[in-house]
């Protein structure tokens, strides 16, 4: 397997993880689904919509990977975060 593969997303916004990365559970443990941006102590620290999480992270993704323009970054993430445990129900 390659490293793609073993990579760990958020299952929030998609970010890619590490082990530093990772949320944190109501106990303080750590939680390897979501990122500490979006999860701490238990609960996610906003209250999005999947879109407003969607057109929080194309600006994000554009700032880190100028490669990518906005309209590209949309049609990833329109792909990708219908799939993510935090919105797969929606």
């Amino acid at each position: 397997m390659n490293d793609f593969e073993n990579q760990k997303f958020c299952q929030s916004c998609a970010m890619p993880m590490t082990e530093d990365l990772f949320g944190t559970n109501a106990d303080g443990t750590k939680n390897e689904d979501y990122c500490m941006y979006c999860f701490k102590d238990g609960e996610f620290t906003s209250d999005m919509t999947m879109d407003e999480m969607m057109n929080f992270c194309i600006d994000k993704m554009v700032e880190v990977h100028p490669e990518i323009d906005k309209n590209e970054a949309s049609a990833m993430m329109k792909e990708v975060f219908p799939k993510l445990k935090r919105w797969a129900n929606d």
